[in-house]
């Protein structure tokens, strides 16, 4: 049901992103009088599920969910139409219009995606505010893996700054390190103050595994608030309600500790002590291959979260300002992506990637939250100068602009075709990385 949940999720956002990416191409086509032959959610090859015509321009809905397109006349695009290109140009088409109206034709689909997300960021904010965990608020430190431990951080090291700074939200902390290349990271540990250098070294594991620190919280009181069904739990009879004391006679001061001593005894019967009610219970539970019960508890009133809320003329600029960050801290990825130190190629990732950062329980504020985000995603890639993208066409009509001279159709053509191979190229790459790590795991 959680990937359900989570395909359902991805399929809506990419669906609304899609559709304001090609109404802005439809609208500024319209609005310099360009005729638009199709516009569609989705491919439609080999047919379509839906369509209907209104007007000059068939609507519909295709069979291949991999983005949609509106089909400008007169213009070289998806559809690959080049018999209308050997006729003579008309007015209403694409080609007939001056070079400026082309730019904001193309550059109507980025457009629309860049405002599209500020205006979801302004919503969220003045509707739900903003909620993190604050690096102040992580009161037992943290808790770290072996990449961690490698790196020279421990568990229980509470993060005072790094480099020099002090960040706010907890969990922006390692992208900060990877984003802004910083180089030390200043702890306390049991009341001394320890600076541990970042090396060039630890980036591309950082890059695969950004979730090397966590917060630490104690074991108890560990009362289950929910029971998976069909889980070892709920096979062996444990219930919401029952408090857990230890593990074949163990008591934990560490979550984390519980979590060890399950994954050691994967598989393998454990005695779980529990309190219920007035009287203690002994239960034979078998944890699963992953060394899990299948229990969950409440954590919220263990470390406090902070919340900051707007009204609408202050989730204006605040949100302005979310969207702008965002997007610049998509491009600085760029940079790891290309360093050949980094190996952040290895990190693209495709559908699978993206489906697996939404939430498995639905959650409207998650939701829009990452929309915003797919949002200027899109708009970014879309920019880029490659043939068959939004930036391809761009950086011809600049050509055209800056030069006075016109590439020819059948230089579009060919160009066209280029970057369709490499965009499906990349398509391939990504997605075969997400195949890749699913095999590794």
């Amino acid at each position: 049901m959680t990937v359900l949940i989570k395909i359902a999720q991805l399929l809506l956002s990419l669906s609304i992103l899609v559709i304001v990416h090609e109404f802005g191409h439809f609208l500024f086509a319209r609005l310099f009088k360009t005729r638009v032959e199709k516009f569609y959610l989705f491919f439609d090859w080999p047919f379509a599920i839906f369509k209907k015509k209104w007007g000059e321009t068939e609507y519909g809905i295709g069979m291949i969910p991999l983005g949609g397109y509106v089909k400008i006349s007169g213009m070289i695009d998806e559809s690959m139409d080049k018999e209308q290109m050997k006729q003579p140009p008309q007015p209403h088409e694409f080609r007939s219009k001056k070079a400026w109206q082309r730019l904001m034709i193309m550059l109507g689909g980025v457009f629309f995606n860049f405002i599209f997300a500020l205006l979801i960021y302004v919503a969220v904010l003045s509707v739900w505010g903003e909620t993190y965990l604050a690096t102040s608020n992580v009161k037992y430190g943290i808790l770290t893996d072996s990449t961690g431990y490698a790196m020279g951080l421990r568990n229980g090291d509470k993060i005072i700054a790094v480099d020099g700074e002090k960040i706010e939200n907890f969990y922006a902390i390692i992208p900060d390190i990877l984003l802004n290349e910083r180089e030390v990271i200043t702890v306390d540990r049991d009341g001394e103050i320890v600076d541990i250098p970042v090396r060039r070294e630890f980036i591309p594991i950082l890059l695969k595994n950004p979730n090397i620190i966590d917060a630490r919280i104690p074991f108890g009181p560990f009362v289950i608030s929910e029971v998976a069904a069909e889980s070892p739990a709920a096979t062996a009879g444990l219930s919401a309600g029952d408090e857990i004391i230890a593990l074949d006679g163990n008591p934990f001061i560490w979550y984390d500790e519980f979590q060890s001593y399950l994954a050691s005894h994967r598989a393998q019967q454990v005695t779980v002590s529990v309190r219920r009610g007035e009287e203690q219970k002994e239960i034979m539970v078998t944890p699963s291959e992953a060394g899990i019960l299948g229990v969950y508890r409440e954590t919220g009133n263990i470390l406090e979260l902070s919340t900051k809320h707007y009204n609408l003329f202050e989730a204006i600029p605040a949100g302005i300002s979310k969207g702008w960050k965002t997007t610049g801290d998509y491009l600085k990825q760029f940079r790891l992506i290309f360093a050949k130190d980094t190996k952040g190629y290895e990190s693209l990732g495709g559908f699978i990637t993206i489906g697996s950062i939404f939430p498995g329980k639905w959650n409207w504020q998650s939701f829009w939250n990452l929309t915003a985000f797919l949002s200027l995603i899109l708009a970014v890639m879309n920019i880029l100068p490659i043939p068959a993208l939004d930036g391809g066409h761009v950086m011809f009509l600049i050509f055209e602009v800056v030069t006075g001279r016109k590439p020819s159709d059948k230089f579009m053509e060919y160009a066209q075709i280029t970057g369709m191979i490499i965009l499906l190229g990349l398509l391939i790459f990504a997605n075969g990385n997400d195949i890749l790590k699913l095999l590794r795991r």
